[in-house]
């Protein structure tokens, strides 16, 4: 993972929540984490990550997410087991001596 995706993923586990998280950022994540992201109605989007479903809205003014959308979608990361902990876990070098 980039620094790019490592950082938002940070501001989204982040306490106090953040609210200045890009919707664009938010969407290159998921992508990278190997969601699957289709439009829904309106400004919902559907996600798959990792065989958990959830929505997504896209910021109607403005392209930032609010506190209450980065709130439930950090709930959905970590029940999907995309957190930041397990991200670094699995970014480690592998050990040379193994």
């Amino acid at each position: 993972m980039s620094n790019k995706h490592r950082n938002v993923l940070q501001a989204i586990f982040h306490d106090p929540i953040s609210s200045n998280v890009q919707w664009r950022e938010i969407e290159s994540l998921l992508r990278h984490l190997g969601a699957s992201i289709e439009p829904g109605h309106g400004a919902r989007f559907r996600v798959v990550l990792n065989r958990h479903e959830f929505t997504v809205h896209h910021p109607h003014h403005g392209n930032e997410l609010g506190k209450t959308e980065i709130k439930y979608l950090r709930e959905h990361l970590a029940a999907a087991g995309a957190t930041l902990s397990r991200y670094d876990e699995q970014s480690k070098p592998a050990d040379s001596n193994a």
